[in-house]
């Protein structure tokens, strides 16, 4: 590959998604590294004043600050922006530093946004109160039903926010119908897609205008770093975010940058095989605990939009016990391989008690709303043995009276 062969989207947009996830958007210095290398610094120099005047007004080509550009994040930007079929791409600090961008880059007081029941504890603490302290009004619908989205239009709708799927219930959106209907009315649909990555789904594919991205998942997914991703067009990247994240300042650190640069190397292998092992953990479940949530197994009642969507049912599903919060930190405790963790995408399997940690900040009845219950359970399957993972989940249930 040629020093700047993997920013030349005329030749990247042709390569398969695997060879994307490798080589797109790398940029070579005068020394020829095979790995990408990292910039840290904050600043940049000039040779001459008006080369400063120049790159600040736009006029040439350049660096000028990290907080704008930097060479290890803008690789990072046109890899993402390749795998997802998007135009552009802008980094942030972490995934909710992108949810927050996304949102506030394009509303103000008197708009209106329409979003899904079924989102990540801290989206739905931007949509209930972040968002009505700034006069923008919100609507919370169950996004499995498109139709609840048109109902709950206005004349002032700007934005369709949702998750799919949704975290922890495993809802899922019918990309095609939801976005579509967004379109018609102009209106920007906002999908939050780190569940699936791009190498499971891409909701551009399916109409979706912006897609955003917790990367600290599954594209880092080692549990390394905290990192975040915007995709749109161009225009919308340059002229709608980028002014946003250009002065509230939510960059992400080129060091950030460069270790998920490294994950998105293995994120096909890691997906699919991570699939492959929840598909059988959720099979051995499906038989022990009250209720599953797993798109990928054919009980759960969205299982053929689902697998219409995305190309395997991911890694990270939820199940629930009847015991309450009781039963269901009894099981955690029990665990002996699978980490008590409130963290997902990573390598290592990992499960967390949702009511309890990523949706305490969530009143009970609103929980309740989103269809998480004390006796939810969300389990990440990671690259371990699916067999020794059985066997955990096996002893663990039997020690809660499962």
């Amino acid at each position: 590959m040629k020093r700047y062969t993997g920013q030349d989207r005329s030749i990247t947009q042709n390569w398969r998604p695997a060879t994307q996830a490798v080589r797109g958007g790398t940029a070579r210095s005068e020394f020829g590294e095979t790995s990408e290398a990292l910039f840290l610094t904050s600043g940049y120099a000039y040779d001459r004043a008006e080369d400063a005047a120049a790159r600040f007004a736009g006029e040439q080509a350049g660096m000028t600050y990290s907080r704008l550009q930097n060479p290890t994040v803008e690789m990072l930007e046109q890899r993402i922006a390749l795998l997802e079929g998007a135009e552009a791409c802008r980094a942030t600090a972490s995934g909710m530093a992108a949810m927050t961008a996304s949102l506030l880059c394009q509303l103000q007081a008197g708009d209106h946004v329409v979003a899904g029941r079924a989102l990540f504890g801290s989206c739905r603490w931007l949509t209930d109160t972040l968002l009505p302290k700034f006069g923008i009004q919100t609507t919370i619908v169950d996004a499995r039903d498109p139709q609840q989205f048109a109902d709950a239009t206005r004349p002032n709708t700007k934005v369709y926010f949702f998750e799919t799927p949704a975290n922890p219930t495993m809802d899922i959106v019918d990309l095609r119908a939801v976005c579509g209907m967004a379109r018609e009315r102009g209106i920007t649909s906002v999908v939050d897609n780190a569940f699936a990555t791009p190498a499971l789904q891409r909701p551009m594919a399916f109409g979706a205008d912006v897609v955003a991205y917790s990367a600290t998942k599954m594209m880092d997914g080692q549990g390394r770093v905290l990192a975040g991703a915007v995709c749109g067009s161009e225009d919308f990247i340059l002229n709608t975010l980028l002014p946003f994240t250009r002065n509230t300042g939510p960059t992400l650190s080129a060091f950030n940058a460069w270790v998920v640069l490294k994950g998105l190397e293995t994120l096909d292998l890691r997906i699919r095989r991570q699939s492959e092992n929840a598909l059988a953990v959720g099979r051995f479940l499906e038989g022990r605990v009250p209720r599953i949530n797993h798109p990928g197994l054919p009980s759960h009642p969205q299982h053929s939009l689902a697998m219409s969507q995305m190309d395997m049912a991911g890694c990270i599903f939820s199940f629930e016990v009847d015991g309450g919060r009781a039963q269901a930190h009894s099981l955690l405790n029990a665990l002996a391989l699978i980490d008590i963790s409130n963290n997902i995408g990573d390598s290592r399997s990992l499960m967390t008690h949702p009511a309890s940690t990523t949706h305490s900040s969530v009143a009970e009845e609103k929980r309740l709303e989103m269809g998480i219950t004390e006796g939810t359970l969300r389990l990440n399957v990671g690259l371990e043995d699916p067999a020794d993972l059985i066997d955990d989940l096996d002893q663990a249930l039997r020690a809660a009276g499962l």
